[in-house]
């Protein structure tokens, strides 16, 4: 008996101390933040081979069933903020959402956040949060191309990848971030450029800031824009009302004088070159700004910067210039940065520091 005893005693005690170590391994996992929206990640299809599929119907949990590997990576809280497809996208889901992370980071909730979204509009999402949430730490926004019930979907590879940024100490203060097909892009510059091709996400002026593989998330450069002055959001119902005029031959200066009247605060100018118009757009967007209608002048190219005076006299017209953001970024930045001055140089200076 005196030798059983110690036996019985090793196997009471091994299996308690094997937990109190995955336990104790578990708690040094970071902690991870997901917050849902839907989009095509949460998408579901009547057939695994067939494009059409509904937007946003697979709810959070499913999609962290989905991919159990993630618990290896961080530990996993989960939490819907939306179910729609991101085309649906608006202003108070975005101050809902950005609120909301930020709420998770005071409270010490997690180390990071991860933010399941739509491809659509999961640029414009990016740079919002780049320019509202008040903290350090990880901000990874994630989509899919593809469906979860597409034969070859992107959305579990993509999810797990976004884990594995949002806990890798190399993504402190490296901004919102969208990690998609492998690739890290800054909120700033990133841009969807594709309609079908998993290899959307690029940014045109300077590239991926990193890679993901093998299980390592690797860095090459930050943004020298990043701006630790944020954008105070808080008890903010909605923002002032921008829109997006397109630019183009021949193009008809009354959508211009309808939004003025409509009560637009100020105007993105999609315009052909260096954000360049005709004639009588030019003359419609000279009165916008006379009315007190801030005015930015954007480029439809989709890469290259905006100058300033250069081929437009803009200090003498009123206008401002949104440098090398495009025209769905530089209506965020105008949004918001009207919360504080509708004022021309005042606004110039924020798009040169944004």
């Amino acid at each position: 008996m005196k030798k059983i005893i110690p036996f019985l005693f090793i196997l009471l005690v091994m299996p308690w101390q094997t937990t109190q170590a995955q336990n104790q391994s578990s708690k040094k996992l970071p902690r991870v933040f997901i917050l849902a929206t839907g989009g095509t990640i949460a998408g579901s299809g009547e057939s695994a081979t067939k494009a059409a599929y509904t937007a946003g119907k697979v709810p959070i949990d499913d999609l962290l069933n989905a991919v159990p590997q993630i618990h290896q990576l961080a530990q996993i809280s989960g939490e819907q903020i939306a179910q729609i497809g991101s085309q649906d996208m608006n202003v108070q889901t975005w101050l809902k959402l950005s609120n909301r992370v930020n709420e998770i980071f005071a409270q010490n909730l997690a180390d990071a956040v991860v933010i399941t979204h739509g491809t659509d509009t999961l640029e414009e999402t990016a740079y919002f949060l780049e320019l509202t949430v008040n903290s350090n730490k990880p901000v990874v926004l994630v989509g899919a191309m593809r469906p979860s019930t597409a034969m070859s979907q992107d959305g579990n590879r993509n999810l797990l990848d976004a884990v594995m940024v949002a806990a890798s100490p190399n993504s402190a203060e490296v901004g919102v971030v969208v990690a998609m097909n492998e690739e890290v892009y800054a909120a700033r510059d990133v841009t969807k450029t594709s309609t079908t091709n998993t290899a959307t996400f690029k940014s045109k002026n300077f590239g991926p800031i990193g890679l993901i593989f093998d299980g390592k998330v690797s860095y090459f450069y930050k943004s020298i824009r990043d701006n630790d002055q944020k954008f105070n959001i808080k008890g903010l119902k909605t923002l002032p009302q921008v829109e997006i005029i397109y630019g183009y031959a021949d193009a008809n200066p009354k959508a211009v004088d309808i939004y003025v009247q409509e009560g637009a605060k100020g105007l993105v100018y999609a315009g052909m070159g260096n954000g360049n118009f005709n004639t009588p757009v030019g003359w419609a967007l000279e009165n916008a700004v006379k009315k007190g209608v801030a005015v930015c002048r954007a480029a439809r190219a989709g890469s290259g910067r905006v100058t300033l005076d250069n081929e437009v006299e803009d200090k003498k017209l009123g206008f401002i210039v949104a440098d090398d953001l495009s025209p769905q970024k530089a209506r965020i930045l105008l949004m918001l940065a009207l919360t504080q001055t509708n004022k021309q140089q005042q606004l110039q200076d924020i798009f040169f520091a944004y």
